[in-house]
């Protein structure tokens, strides 16, 4: 992999805190046992966890060959809400992880999607993410559209760079907004410091979010948002970047999870896009889920 530079901030760091908080999906147990077998290297030696970043220093990691998961097939519930011999669009619950990863072997949208879709999913994204064109949160539900072959794939993640494809999101955030509607534009990037967060970066990729009051409530709000771009936690980051963090989001907002919420409050409850085979606009939509009903019911009562 690449060279790692350290920045100042970093200087005088654990070199496993500062390899796990670097490297994206590595852990700091995991971070040590790369130190341990003498993956991590600086001027031509060997470092060890023990070691503390020095000023100046360039870090070399040599990451093992990654060991392929077995991903099989699962006989798991899918709320379908459109379906060809091109696509998909399932309607996921919150807690359900869109593809395998580690800690999340299986129980995930790909597992599902293997039983119900057999051999027809595209295989553009290799064998942990068939058919998968964009991703949502584990902790946040709604439409996500899969492709059965490439072709369709790559339609449909054209649509996705140009923009074409909509994105309709719900959510509840915390405080109250002066406007009725607006536009959040603000790069993203990896978060520099806390490498499983993101941020706003002036040197990440262009981002930008829509917004518009559905209804005020009292010291929240539900809002309407629409996705321009499509960056990882986007909406959460955004929201979180103006003084409004998403409620529930305890990543990017409070530091309690609210009462009977898994994650954020945060459902993806329409889509649009051109059929990638007959060229049809097709719109799916998805009912909030009755947990979001109820958060909006006992905010209702607190007005």
């Amino acid at each position: 992999m690449e060279p790692i530079l350290l920045t100042a901030e970093e200087e005088g760091l654990r070199l496993d805190l500062f390899l796990a908080s670097r490297l994206e999906e590595v852990t700091r147990s995991a971070a040590q046992k790369l130190l341990e077998e003498g993956r991590v290297v600086c001027s031509g030696t060997s470092l060890q966890k023990k070691d503390r970043t020095r000023p100046g220093a360039v870090y070399e990691i040599h990451l093992p060959d990654p060991v392929p998961l077995d991903v099989i097939p699962q006989n798991l519930p899918l709320d379908i809400r459109l379906e060809d011999e091109d696509l998909v669009v399932i309607n996921k619950p919150v807690g359900m992880v869109v593809h395998p990863a580690p800690g999340h072997p299986d129980g995930t949208l790909v597992n599902a999607l293997l039983h119900h879709c057999g051999s027809s999913l595209s295989g553009i994204n290799g064998v942990l993410r068939p058919g998968i064109v964009h991703r949502i949160d584990r902790d946040t539900s709604g439409l996500i559209i899969v492709a059965k072959n490439d072709a369709a794939h790559l339609s449909l993640a054209e649509q996705l760079q140009d923009h074409s494809l909509y994105r309709e999101y719900r959510a509840v955030c915390v405080g109250g907004l002066r406007e009725e509607a607006g536009t959040i534009s603000a790069p993203i990037a990896r978060h520099r410091t806390h490498r499983k967060k993101m941020a706003i970066d002036r040197e990440g990729r262009p981002a930008v979010t829509h917004w518009k009051v559905l209804e005020p409530l009292g010291r929240y709000t539900y809002l309407q948002c629409r996705l321009e771009t499509g960056r990882t936690h986007q909406i959460r980051v955004h929201l979180a970047s103006i003084g409004h963090p998403l409620l529930g989001d305890v990543v990017y907002g409070s530091p309690k999870p609210w009462p009977g919420l898994a994650g954020q409050c945060l459902h993806a409850g329409r889509l649009t896009f051109r059929h990638p085979r007959t060229g049809a606009l097709c719109t799916v939509e998805a009912e909030n889920p009755p947990w979001f009903e109820d958060v909006l019911t006992k905010l209702r009562k607190q007005v």
